[in-house]
C-alpha cells in the first residue's frame, strides 16, 4: 500500500511541474500574440497605398501590363510556397496548413502540372523530407518573429524562378490570421498577379491627375515585385501571428488537463493515504486484542 501511495505523489509532483512548463508556455505565447498582431497592422498601411499607386498608375495609363500579370499559355509547372512553424507544442496548426499543401499539390498536378515545393519552417521541411518529396527552396529560423529582410529574400527568389520560368504559377498554403481564436488554414494565388487586385475600380471617388517620372512601365518594374514581397511578408506575419494564438490555446488545454489530472491523483493518493491508515488502526487493534486474549489466557 505504501508503494502505490508513493508512486501516485510521484506522479502528482511530475504532472505539477509540466503543468508550470505549459502555463509558462501559454503566457509566453500570449504576450507575443500582442506583438505579432501588431506587426500584422503596422504592414497593412504599406500594403494598401502600394495597392493604391497601382491602381493610380492603371487608371491613369488605361491598362497594366507586365510579365507578372501575364497568365502563360502553356503552364507546366507550379510553385507551391508552404508556411509552418519551426516549433511544435501548437496543437493542429502545421497539421491543418500541411493538409492545405497536400490538396493545392494534388489539385495541381490533376491539371497535369509538376509541383515545385518551397518551404517555410523546420516542420514542413521536415514532413516533406520524410516523405521523400523534393524541395526546391528551403527557410527555416523565422517563422516567428519573421524580418522583413527575409521576405524580401524569398519574394525575390520566387519572382526569379517565376521569370526564369522555373515555375508558371506560385500558390502559397499559410494560415489566415483572423483573432485569437479564429485562424484558418488557406490557400491564395501569388503569381502571376491577378489584374483586379491592382486595377481598382475607385466609383464615385475624383482621382487626381499625375505625371509619371520615369515612364509607368520602369514604375512597375519596381512596383509589381513589391508588391509580391510585400504579400510574403505578410503571410508569414499572419502565419507568425497564428502559431503564437494556436500554440497558447494548445498550453492553454494542457495546463487545464493538467490540473484536471492532478485533483483525480490527489483523490486516489487520499483514497490510498485513508486505506493505508485503516489497515494500520486494524492490525494495531489486532495485535491488542490478540495481546488481551494472551493475558487472560
Amino acid at each position: 500500500m505504501g508503494a502505490q501511495l508513493r508512486i501516485v505523489r510521484r506522479r502528482i509532483r511530475t504532472v505539477q511541474s509540466t503543468k508550470k512548463i505549459t502555463r509558462a508556455m501559454e503566457l509566453i505565447a500570449s504576450s507575443r500574440i500582442v506583438k505579432a498582431q501588431q506587426r500584422v497592422e503596422a504592414s497593412r498601411p504599406y500594403a494598401i497605398q502600394l495597392t493604391k499607386a497601382m491602381e493610380d498608375l492603371a487608371r491613369q495609363t488605361g491598362a497594366v501590363q507586365h510579365p507578372l500579370l501575364e497568365d502563360r499559355e502553356e503552364p507546366t509547372k507550379a510553385g507551391v510556397l508552404v508556411l509552418t512553424s519551426d516549433r511544435g507544442l501548437a496543437g493542429a496548426y502545421n497539421a491543418n496548413v500541411l493538409k492545405v499543401a497536400e490538396s493545392v499539390i494534388r489539385e495541381v498536378r490533376s491539371r497535369g502540372l509538376e509541383p515545385v515545393l518551397y518551404t517555410i519552417g523546420k516542420k514542413g521541411i521536415g514532413y516533406f523530407r520524410f516523405r521523400g518529396i523534393p524541395m526546391r527552396e528551403r527557410w527555416q529560423g523565422i517563422s516567428e518573429v519573421p524580418p522583413y529582410e527575409e521576405a524580401e529574400r524569398i519574394g525575390r527568389t520566387l519572382i526569379k524562378d517565376f521569370a526564369d520560368e522555373e515555375i508558371d504559377e506560385l500558390y502559397a498554403a499559410y494560415t489566415d490570421f483572423r483573432s485569437a481564436f479564429t485562424l484558418r488554414a488557406t490557400a491564395q494565388r501569388f503569381l502571376p498577379i491577378a489584374p483586379e487586385e491592382v486595377t481598382g475600380k475607385g466609383l464615385g471617388v475624383v482621382h487626381a491627375e499625375y505625371l509619371f517620372e520615369p515612364e509607368p512601365d520602369e514604375i512597375l518594374d519596381h512596383l509589381l515585385p513589391q508588391y509580391v514581397v510585400t504579400k510574403v511578408y505578410a503571410a508569414l506575419l499572419e502565419s507568425a501571428a497564428s502559431e503564437n494564438a494556436a500554440r497558447r490555446r494548445a498550453m492553454k488545454a494542457a495546463t487545464d488537463n493538467a490540473e484536471d489530472l492532478i485533483k483525480i491523483l490527489t483523490r486516489q493518493a487520499n483514497r490510498a493515504r485513508q486505506d493505508e491508515i485503516t489497515t494500520e488502526i486494524m492490525e494495531i487493534v489486532g495485535g491488542a486484542e490478540s495481546m488481551a486474549a494472551v493475558s487472560e489466557g
